[in-house]
């Protein structure tokens, strides 16, 4: 059985409160731009079987990761917006343990996936555009107390991305799918 920790992160826990440079979010920003199609590829034509195995022990299933990581990025996606057009928005958490628990993440993920690469597609193109000085834009997040800049925004969910995709992979690889 491998550390319960090395399965949850996989490439480790994001790291709050860097700073990114312009480089650094013009890479990160092309994660964005790209995770649908790679997630697509990994996933997208799996069986029922492998979509509803949990990638770790009392974790979810990749349906529910799939539908999830689209949950996500709406709620990152429309975090952005909020930035860019007010100042300091305060944002609104929320639970996304039960949002996976909710019946369409029963569904089948092609829905997500569709709505996934649409969305990055917009979310991309905003994000491209930003100047330096944008990217410092904030949001107040109530739940932790935190007040977040878009550039670190745009960092941890390139991160989320590759974290949830590595859950899948690596969970193909130990079955054998990959």
């Amino acid at each position: 059985m491998q550390n319960i920790d090395a399965l949850r992160y996989p490439i480790g826990e994001f790291v709050y409160g860097q700073s990114y440079t312009p480089e650094q979010t013009e890479q990160h920003v092309a994660a964005i731009a790209s995770f649908p199609i790679k997630l697509t590829e990994l996933a997208g034509k799996w069986g029922d079987d492998r979509l509803d195995t949990p990638y770790r022990p009392d974790g979810w299933t990749v349906r529910q990761l799939v539908h999830h990581i689209a949950d996500s990025h709406m709620n990152g996606y429309i975090r952005t917006k909020l930035a860019l057009t007010e100042t300091n928005p305060t944002i609104k958490p929320y639970e996304e343990g039960d949002w996976a628990k909710l019946p369409d993440s029963l569904l089948d993920i092609a829905l997500s996936l569709v709505i996934l690469r649409n969305l990055h597609q917009r979310w991309a193109t905003v994000l491209g555009s930003l100047s330096e000085n944008e990217l410092q834009r904030t949001f107040f997040h109530p739940g932790s107390q935190v007040t977040y800049t878009l550039a670190e925004q745009v960092a941890h969910y390139a991160w989320h991305g590759e974290h949830h995709y590595q859950h899948i992979y690596r969970l193909a690889q130990r079955n054998g799918w990959a």
